[in-house]
Formats: C-alpha cells, structure tokens, sequence
C-alpha cells in the first residue's frame, strides 16, 4: 500500500531544492515541455529577485509520499491585482503534481485553505505569478508551448476540476502558417484593409528605431500599461516589473519584429513579436546538475551557427483607448503578420494570449484566417 499524502510549506533549502527541480521529474521524457534556464526559475521562484513579490505574499508548498515529491503549489494574494480589479481573492500556481488526484486536490485543498485563512472570497489560477508570466492550465492543443507560456500534461484538467475548481475564463493562442497565408490570398486582402484604414484615419506604423532603443523601450513601457489597462485581470506594472521586462525581453528581441503606430503623429499602440527561444531551449535542454554555462553554449549553438528557430511569438499589442475602433489594432496585426510572412526563417508565429472575452481582437484573429491552437483556463474555487 502507497504512503499517504502529506503537504508540507518549503522551509528549508532541502525542500526548496525539490520543490525548484521538481517540473524535470513531472516531464521526463514529455518531447512537448521546454526546460527553463536555471537562472530564469531562480528569478522566478526568488521572493528577493522577482519585482511580483514586492506587493504580493505568499508561500510554496510540496506534496510528499513518504520521502518522495509528488507534488508543488504555491498559495498567494496578489495585493495590486485586488486593488487595481476592486476583487478580494488569492491565487495558486507553480503548480505541478503527478497522475495522482490525492496530490492534486491535497495541494489544491491546501492553498485554498491558505487563502481563506486569511479572510479572502475565492482562490483563482494557476497563475505563475501575474498575467505578465505564466497563466492558466492548458486544456487543448498539447504541442510544444511558445516562450514565456506555459506547459502542462494533458490530465492536469482533470485534476482541477474533480477538486471542485471551476472555469473563470479562457485564454486563446492563434496561430499563423505563413504558406497557407499566402495560398489563400489573406496577404493581399489584409493589405487592402490595412491602407484603407490608415488612409481614414490617419494611421502610420514605423518600425522601432534601432539607433534609438533606449528612447524606444522607454516608449514602449509608457503604452503598455496604458494599452492595457482595462483588461480583464490586467495590473499595470510597477517601475522595477517593467524594467524587469524589458530586461528579459530584451535578450531574445529582434527589431524586425517591433513596431509603434501613430495616429496624426501621436503614439497609439505597439505590437511586439519576439523570435521563439523555447525551440532553441528545447535542443539546449538545460537542467539539474549541468552548469549553467554548457546550457548556454548549447543554446548559443542553436541560435547562432545551427539556427533553429522558425517560430515568433506574438505576445504583446496594444492600442490606447482612444484610439480603437479605428484600425489601428488591425495595422498592427498586418504590419507583424506580413514581417513574419517576409522574413526568410519565420515559418510560423503564436498570437496570444488573448482573453476569450476580447471579441474585437478574437474577430480580427479569425478574419485574419488564424485559427486558435491553444486554449489555456483559469479556474476558480469560491468560499
């Protein structure tokens, strides 16, 4: 007969090892899942290092069966999130267990019972820790994820839902093939639209200029916030996240895909593609007990001299509120789209993710002839 489950908060340096390490054992041998580097799930998981944990409070916790993980959770409330949404709710994420609904729902049971503790009215994720890292549970389309998205077996559904969670909302991902764009004429037919709309209402779409990053980024960051700002969950970032961000962004970024629109000369919105570092990730395969520094020349390999990436990642457009409803959105989408189309390696590019409650930019998806390939949800547990 197995040991029964028990839960215990990571105290120690000994039990934050296995807490850390334990997505390896959980995928071995998954040919879909991307092992991070190293130093990135060190930033993540590190409350001195990730800017999220300034105004966020929380814990991680591991399920065990005898001496063996089985299981991690992390238990938090989001203070911005609660203020900025005007909700009174706790989060769960960093969450990875085994085909095991006794581990699961112990884990689950647990950060519910964390944040109820504490006066809150429901537990939501997961979310890992904010909307500007990993969210939700991905239901449909288990094929390798994009960068900076996440990943997980197809039973963790399941799981969730036998432990009485409940859907809150879906994320959708699009995606584009840039011969079946071309064949079907969608090139041509969204070029039309795009002029026209840029003729009507006065919009220009320039690429970022390239002698001017610092300016550039310092742009972007002032539209980000105020592109977003009323969507659904959204929490606009502080100083240090964006900082944190672009930082980030910034080691994978390729100015081809970046590009700034402007209505009568004043900034309106950005799109961002970023090239898809997970496919070189995936060759690199970091992991426990291999240096840091033979991952990166490993990804350096396939990045550099054996390129393999062929995929962009799509991840952030925004257009400011007074300036939608007038095509700018749709320039945008055009603009990356036809940059993804006439670059000579980019074969395939991720749009998302976007709220299924955006039904602007999901139509403009659709009649764009991109079709959703990734759903991930967000689940929710009220008290």
């Amino acid at each position: 007969m197995s040991n029964p489950v028990t839960v215990r908060k990571v105290e120690n340096a000994q039990d934050f090892k296995a807490f850390f390490e334990f997505p390896w054992q959980v995928y071995h041998n998954d040919p879909n899942w991307v092992p991070p580097l190293l130093s990135m799930r060190h930033e993540l998981l590190d409350k001195k290092k990730n800017p999220a944990w300034e105004y966020m409070e929380g814990d991680y916790f591991a399920a065990w069966r005898g001496d063996r993980i089985v299981g991690t959770i992390a238990a938090f409330i989001n203070h911005r999130h609660n203020e900025f949404q005007e909700e009174h709710i706790g989060w769960f994420g960093a969450f990875e267990v085994y085909d095991d609904q006794e581990a699961a729902t112990a884990l689950l049971d647990t950060a519910a019972e964390w944040v109820r503790a504490r006066g809150y009215d429901a537990v939501r994720g997961p979310q890992t820790f904010t909307t500007h890292e990993d969210c939700g549970l991905l239901i449909d389309g288990f094929v390798r994820p994009s960068l900076l998205m996440p990943y997980n077996h197809p039973y963790f559904q399941s799981l969730v839902e036998t432990a009485g969670f409940v859907k809150t909302m879906d994320l959708y991902s699009f995606h584009m093939d840039r011969y079946l764009s071309r064949d079907s004429g969608l090139d041509g037919r969204l070029r039309r639209i795009t002029e026209s709309a840029k003729k009507r209402y006065k919009i220009t779409i320039r690429p970022i200029d390239r002698k001017r990053l610092k300016a550039e980024f310092a742009l972007f960051k002032e539209l980000y916030n105020t592109a977003w700002d009323k969507n659904w969950g959204f929490v606009p970032m502080t100083p240090r996240e964006l900082d944190n961000l672009v930082a980030s962004l910034g080691q994978f970024f390729d100015p081809d895909f970046a590009f700034f629109a402007e209505v009568e000369g004043e900034p309106a919105g950005f799109v961002l593609g970023i090239p898809d570092f997970n496919q070189v990730l995936q060759k690199a395969n970091p992991r426990p007990g291999v240096p840091e520094v033979v991952s990166l020349v490993r990804a350096l390999y396939y990045w550099k001299i054996r390129p393999v990436m062929n995929w962009v990642r799509i991840p952030l457009l925004g257009v400011k509120e007074e300036y939608r409803k007038k095509g700018v959105d749709v320039a945008l989408y055009f603009t990356i789209l036809d940059a993804c189309l006439n670059h000579p390696r980019i074969e395939h590019s991720d749009g998302g993710w976007i709220l299924e409650t955006n039904a602007d930019m999901v139509s403009i998806a659709k009649n764009m002839g991109l079709d959703i390939y990734k759903t991930h949800r967000l689940y929710e547990r009220r008290f």
